[in-house]
Formats: structure tokens, sequence, C-alpha cells
């Protein structure tokens, strides 16, 4: 069957894969113990048809909207497939997010019925009842008393009026709207991102051409499926029939890998650079000549290149590193992972490299939610790869840079628009097809490739009061290269004669420095205030100082002992800083930063 809508994917599995496992996480079992419990492609579709039943007797039609908010589960994909094949839209959201984030967008979406995860998001969505006129219904996931639970209403449901459900499958067409993801956005409202079939199923085939996504193998997921990135990622698997494991949660995902073994996952910078610290946490309690060569292996990696033979000599050396310390960390990884994609934000080359050295393979890649998402990605041969550049356009998409280097995209991943915005459509698409992403690029050649490299975010250059501009990501990204370094933002205005940073040291690698200085402490606060640290921080900074001009140079900063968190408010559900969050929170930190 040709594939023009998302759901068609599931069709096709169906009549080649009926009982192949496809969807699997762990539930509590009448032992009391959680198990894996495993989903078969039939199984998928016969919850999708009972999600599209119960939707059908509660008379919505085409167009209608439907809410999603929950962590990773089966019931996330089979309520998704159940309202995408009647065409109904589904509206996918963060479990993190306000009860007034969830007012602004069911009345902006006419949201008509939520399905829900837990206790925790249900209390924030019930209250919306009584506020919504529009809203009539919600069904949870988790059994929760007073509250509709899911399974039991779809256990009530026995008459499936297959004929019915069919008739409305064949009247979508590809470019029906098939979602709205409402961006997170660092300010003002989220806007609601209208995705066709179309623009998902078109990056699908494009991205498949460039990543070689395995027939029958499995994968680990755990980046939220609210989010453009991993729900695209999550289509590719089903297209190439890879069995999906949902990991419990973000502190089970090491267990999880190595229970599961995946050939691949999908990942965040964030998570692999705790990742790295922790394995360098471990090698610094090493004794003796065990210490010795896991630093040895280290600084090999460190000199890694990809794509290059460096000789006899330290391939041997590379050799032995891998066999006897490397291996332990793909071992870590389940022991069998092919490639890692990365996107979101721009990972440390350096980690890259170790990564590489190590025969990880890290892909980073680049999109939005606007491009369904992505737009460009490094490829799987060491050649085709750049260190610190977001790859190559993947097929079908085009790319070029405005004058001012902004990143411009074309192609039929582009959004329709942003749901009742259409000002806001018209100032990101131009009368050209060309979508503006806010991002500012370059263009570097490497192996005879021609690679895209981001430098900063178009809203976040600010100049210095000299008049020069500051591009404040390039600058954290060179500083977070010290691995004493986790978080960094830089701070500074028009009316500032330099620029400075509030920084949030790596406390795992801070404290193993700590030890090995006989630096006594008893918590963070000890540490960030102690002035060894702070000179420390202080050497780290000014090695990297000197890549820069001098009006781009750090010349004060502050250490924090707290790490910047979702919950915080301080990061975006992607991880990204909410920087007039940061600035509001460290007013008064960031204006001593400026004083005489």
């Amino acid at each position: 069957m040709e594939v023009k809508r998302l759901y068609d994917f599931l069709s096709n599995q169906l009549e080649k894969h009926p009982d192949a496992p496809f969807l699997s996480a762990k539930e509590m079992t009448n032992s009391g113990q959680k198990e894996w419990i495993h989903y078969t492609y039939k199984d998928t579709q016969q919850k999708a048809n009972k999600i599209s039943q119960l939707l059908i007797n509660h008379g919505l039609q085409k167009g209608d909207k439907v809410a999603i908010i929950s962590n990773n589960r089966p019931e996330w994909n089979f309520v998704d497939m159940g309202t995408q094949q009647i065409g109904i839209i589904n509206v996918p959201m963060y479990p993190t997010i306000s009860e007034d984030d969830y007012a602004f967008i069911f009345s902006d979406a006419d949201v008509q019925y939520a399905f829900v995860g837990d206790e925790i998001i249900y209390k924030k969505v019930k209250p919306l009842m009584d506020r919504l006129d529009s809203l009539k219904g919600i069904y949870t996931f988790d059994r929760i008393i007073g509250a509709d639970h899911m399974n039991d209403i779809l256990n009530g449901i026995t008459d499936i009026d297959i004929d019915e459900i069919q008739r409305r499958k064949d009247a979508v067409r590809e470019d029906d709207i098939v979602t709205f993801i409402y961006t997170s956005g660092t300010t003002g409202n989220p806007k609601g991102v209208m995705l066709t079939h179309l623009n998902i199923v078109s990056n699908l085939n494009s991205v498949l051409q460039v990543l070689p996504f395995q027939d029958g193998e499995k994968s680990l997921s755990f980046l939220p499926l609210c989010h453009s990135f991993e729900r695209t990622v999550f289509y590719a698997y089903l297209m190439m029939n890879l069995h999906i494991f949902y990991a419990e949660n973000l502190d089970t995902i090491g267990e999880n890998l190595k229970e599961v073994q995946p050939y691949c996952f999908t990942t965040v910078p964030r998570l692999l650079e705790k990742v790295y610290e922790k394995i360098m946490a471990k090698g610094h309690e090493l004794t003796g000549i065990k210490k010795n060569l896991f630093f040895w292996s280290v600084k090999i990696g460190s000199q890694y290149e990809l794509g290059k033979d460096k000789g006899w000599w330290y391939n041997t050396q590379l050799a032995i590193a891998r066999k006897l310390v490397f291996s332990k960390w793909l071992d870590a990884l389940g022991g069998r992972v092919k490639f890692i994609v990365t996107g979101a934000a721009a990972m440390q080359p350096r980690l890259i490299t170790i990564f590489s050295a190590a025969g990880i393979n890290v892909i980073e890649g680049y999109g939005l939610t606007e491009t369904s998402p992505v737009l460009t990605v490094n490829r799987i041969p060491e050649k085709e790869r750049c260190l610190g550049s977001i790859g190559m356009p993947i097929p079908g998409v085009e790319i070029k840079l405005a004058e001012d280097g902004e990143i411009l995209a074309k192609g039929k991943n582009i959004m329709k628009g942003y749901h009742n915005r259409p000002d806001l459509t018209a100032e990101v698409i131009d009368s050209d097809g060309w979508f503006h992403t806010g991002d500012i690029g370059v263009w570097e050649e490497h192996y005879g490739n021609m690679f895209l490299k981001i430098t900063d975010r178009k809203k976040e250059l600010f100049k210095t009061a000299g008049g020069k501009y500051i591009a404040p990501q390039a600058i954290e990204n060179k500083m977070k290269e010290s691995r004493y370094i986790e978080q960094l933002m830089v701070v500074g205005g028009d009316d500032k004669k330099y620029i400075a940073a509030l920084i949030v040291p790596s406390f795992v690698q801070l404290e193993a420095w700590a030890k090995e200085n006989n630096i006594t402490f008893n918590q963070h606060a000890d540490l960030v205030k102690n002035p060894k640290v702070i000179a420390l921080i202080e050497h780290e900074i000014e090695r990297r100082n000197h890549s820069f001009g001098k009006w781009e140079q750090i010349k004060k900063f502050l250490l924090l002992p707290e790490e910047w968190t979702i919950d915080s408010g301080a990061l975006t559900p992607t991880l990204k800083l909410k920087r007039r969050v940061l600035q509001q929170q460290f007013k008064d930190e960031i204006a001593g930063l400026f004083e005489a």
C-alpha cells in the first residue's frame, strides 16, 4: 500500500507482521512486580479502532480536536492512531506545563476530549471542565478514583463499526491536518503548529534515505512523544518495523538500556553529557593501573579524528583502548547500539569525538517543529559527518542562507501554518514559500561535502555598549567544552561595556577534582564559594576566551550551586535555556556582575 497518511504505516505492518511485537512498556502485574508487557501490530490496531469508535459514539467529526497528555506509553500511541485514522486532529502536550498553559491550548485548539496519563496531570486538567465549555470529557490511562479509566470505557465498547471507520479512513487526504503541536516557547503564549500527513510522511521518506533504521531491530524511547522529534522518530520505527520499548522514566534509562539492548535510540545532548559525566566520575574512583589505563584511553580517544586514518601506531592504541575500556562504555548502552541520533541543542564536539573513538556513533541533526521536524543531519559514514555541524540537508529539503545569515528552508515538510495566527505564519513563511528558522548559520566544506553550522539564534543576538554584536550561543558552547562547566548563560546588554556569565559547574567533575586537591566541602554551596574552585573556573574560561574578540570575552562570572531544570522553570521541555526567565530569577546577581 502506498503510504500517504501516517496510519497507512500501521496498515502495512498489519499485513506483513500482524503478530510481531511493536510496543512494549513495563506495567505492574498481579504479582506486584513490574514486567515488560508487549503489544503487537494487531493489538495496536484493535486498540486504535476502539478509540475511534469511542469518539464516533461521542459524535466527533473530521477536524475535531482531542488532547493527549502523558509520558511515553503504548496508550499514547493507541489514542494517536485512533484519532488520526478517522480524521480527528490530536493535540499532544507536555505533562509538565501549568494549568494556565493547558487552559490556553485547550481553548485555542477547541479541544473536546482529553486523554491524560496520571493523577498529577488529571488534577491540572480536571478544573478545565468548569472553565471551558468546549471540553466535554477526560479519560485517564492510570486508574484514578473519580476519573473515567480509558480501558474500562473501551472494554464497554462491544460493537465496532469497521465499515464506518474505514469510510472515515478513506476520506482523510494527505494534505489534511493530522496534529497541532504547540511550541513550548521561551516567552509569550505557545503557537499551534499545524502539520499535515504529507508534512510528516515526506520528512520520514527523506530521513530514511540517510539513516539506517533496521527492519526487526529494537529501540528504546524516552524523549517526549509530544515533541515533534520523537514523534516523527516513532513513525520511522513503525515504518521500518522496529520494536519500541518505552523507558520507565529518565532515572531508569541506564537499567532499561541494558535490559533492551537497543539497536538505536534518540536523545538530547544534555542526557549524553550526563552519561559521560557518570563514566568520568567512575574513572576518578578507580585506583592504580586501572585508573591509569582509563585515563590513558580517554586521552587516546580525545585524539580521534572522524574519517581520518592516523596510522598503525594510533590504530593499535585505539584498538587496545576499545577492548579494555571503551567496550564497557558500549556495554552500559546495552552493547548493541549502532547509532544515537541527537538534536534540540548543540552537542560538545569533544564528546562526539570520544564517543566515536569508543565505537559509538552519535549523529547530530537539526530541525524545528514547524519543519516536521528534520532539515539536516549528519550521516553514519565518518566522512559524511562534520564535528560541530548539524549535518547536510536531507533529500527533498532545500536550505539557503539569507543575507544576514538566517537559515531558510523549503520543502513538503514545511508546516501549513500556526493555528489561528495567520499574522505569525506570514512572519515566518515568505511569499516564495521559504520558512525562516530564526537561526543564524554558515556553510563549511568538509571532505568535499557542504555542512551547515548554527552560530546563534537571531533573536538572542545583542549589542554591547560599544556597539559590538554578541552571539551568546557560540560563546556558551565553547565554554562548555570545559569538563568543569555544565550550564552557562552569557549576560550583557546595550548599556554594558562587557559580557559576563552565570555558570552551573559540573558537580560530578568538580567534586572529584576537589577530593584530589584535598578541598573539603559539605554541599555544593561550599564548592562554588571556594577560592580554589573559582580560580579553576576562571582558568577554564581564560583558556577559551582567546577564541573570541576582546568584546566577546567573558570578564566576570558567578558560580551557582543548583542545576537549572525544567521543574524550576529555567529550561524548556527540550532542555533549552529560558533566558528571560533566568534573567528575572537572577536579576540581582546579574546586576552585581556589572557593578564597578
